[in-house]
């Protein structure tokens, strides 16, 4: 299936709470958007790999995206070396071919999480060699971008999802097994404001550009401008 966006997470609530909001915006405005886990999460403290897959359809209905796929890659063992895992992501990427790639942000403390990042991007290199033992027709995706968790660091862009907030707030509780403090043992996501905190971070980079809610994400390289009138935002009028 042809996709227009992919977003990529080490774990199956990792695009929820990161770019949750990008997702269903590109949905509610028609595209189709995959997610793509690339562990079970079958390390975590809580939550066994069954509840964490049912957790993550409910998740993906929420947020209007069209397909959610496990690579069921080792969890706590992600490795951007290893040819497998490279070869895994590079056959997701050749069998929906998306446009936008959406993937973790290296400065995170999770080593997954920074496994997962260098993997993708460099997938998205290789997928687009000839030469390179992938299935299916060479494709590189055309817009790349690394998804921010921590407010530590600056971002390049700050996309608007106030309007779909509630979507992802609700997506990101769908994963009760994680957040629910009642479901198991204690952990740093059940700790008393750790939600609020993440909203925190979106309010924050929603002052960036004086709206609600933002995510924010940085980008590799020039991105160029295809047509001017974007430079002028939102509210750039003309004469016309």
């Amino acid at each position: 299936m042809a996709l227009d966006a992919l977003a990529f997470g080490a774990h199956p609530d990792d695009v929820e709470l990161t770019c949750g909001g990008l997702v269903a915006l590109l949905a509610s405005h028609g595209h189709r958007v995959g997610i793509v886990d690339l562990t079970r999460g079958e390390r975590g403290t809580r939550g066994d790999i069954a509840t964490r897959a049912r957790e993550a359809e409910a998740a993906a209905r929420i947020l209007g995206a069209d397909r959610r796929l496990t690579l069921g890659l080792p969890d706590c063992g992600l490795d951007r070396l290893a040819s497998g895992q490279l070869r895994a992501i590079a056959d997701c990427l050749r069998e929906h071919r998306p446009s936008l790639v959406i993937a973790p942000d290296r400065h995170d403390e999770h080593p997954d999480h920074v496994e997962a990042s260098f993997l993708v991007a460099r997938a998205c290199y290789l997928a687009g060699l000839a030469g390179y033992e992938a299935r299916g027709e060479r494709f590189r995706p055309a817009r790349l971008v690394f998804a921010l968790y921590r407010a530590s660091t600056a971002p390049h862009l700050v996309v608007d999802v106030s309007d779909v907030w509630g979507k992802r707030t609700d997506a990101v509780r769908a994963h009760a097994s994680q957040f629910d403090p009642a479901a198991g043992d204690p952990t740093y996501l059940t700790a008393a404001g750790f939600l609020e905190s993440v909203e925190g971070r979106a309010r924050a980079w929603g002052a960036i550009a004086g709206v609600a809610h933002a995510e924010a994400f940085r980008v590799r390289g020039a991105w160029p401008v295809d047509d001017a009138r974007a430079l002028l935002g939102a509210k750039g009028g003309g004469r016309g």
